[in-house]
């Protein structure tokens, strides 16, 4: 089942956000690898691709965990948290329909 990993970012952890990114990027290209990622990407600050020193707000992934339990654990390991970027991270079931 699919599973939506919503994190808020801490205020001003832009810093810490782009020397951990390697990591974070590294476990994300694991889950493609293994068919498992939907979907993932930060959510800028403000209206823009590139939102420069404004940074962002938060990151979303949705990928396929065997349960509740396995998507949690995988998102408690991620680097953004050992970094003291995230300020909060989620776990819902998400239910895939279209496209």
């Amino acid at each position: 089942m699919y599973y939506v990993i919503y994190a808020k970012d801490k205020p001003n952890s832009l810093a810490k956000r782009l020397e951990s990114r390697p990591l974070h990027l590294a476990r994300l290209e694991a889950l493609k690898d293994q068919g498992k990622l939907l979907v993932a990407g930060p959510m800028p600050a403000i209206d823009s691709e590139d939102p420069g020193e404004a940074g962002f707000t938060g990151s979303v992934i949705i990928a396929d965990f065997e349960s509740l339990e396995d998507a949690e654990t995988w998102a408690s390991k991620d680097p953004y948290l050992t970094a003291d970027v995230y300020e909060e991270v989620k776990v819902s079931p998400f239910k895939f329909v279209l496209p």
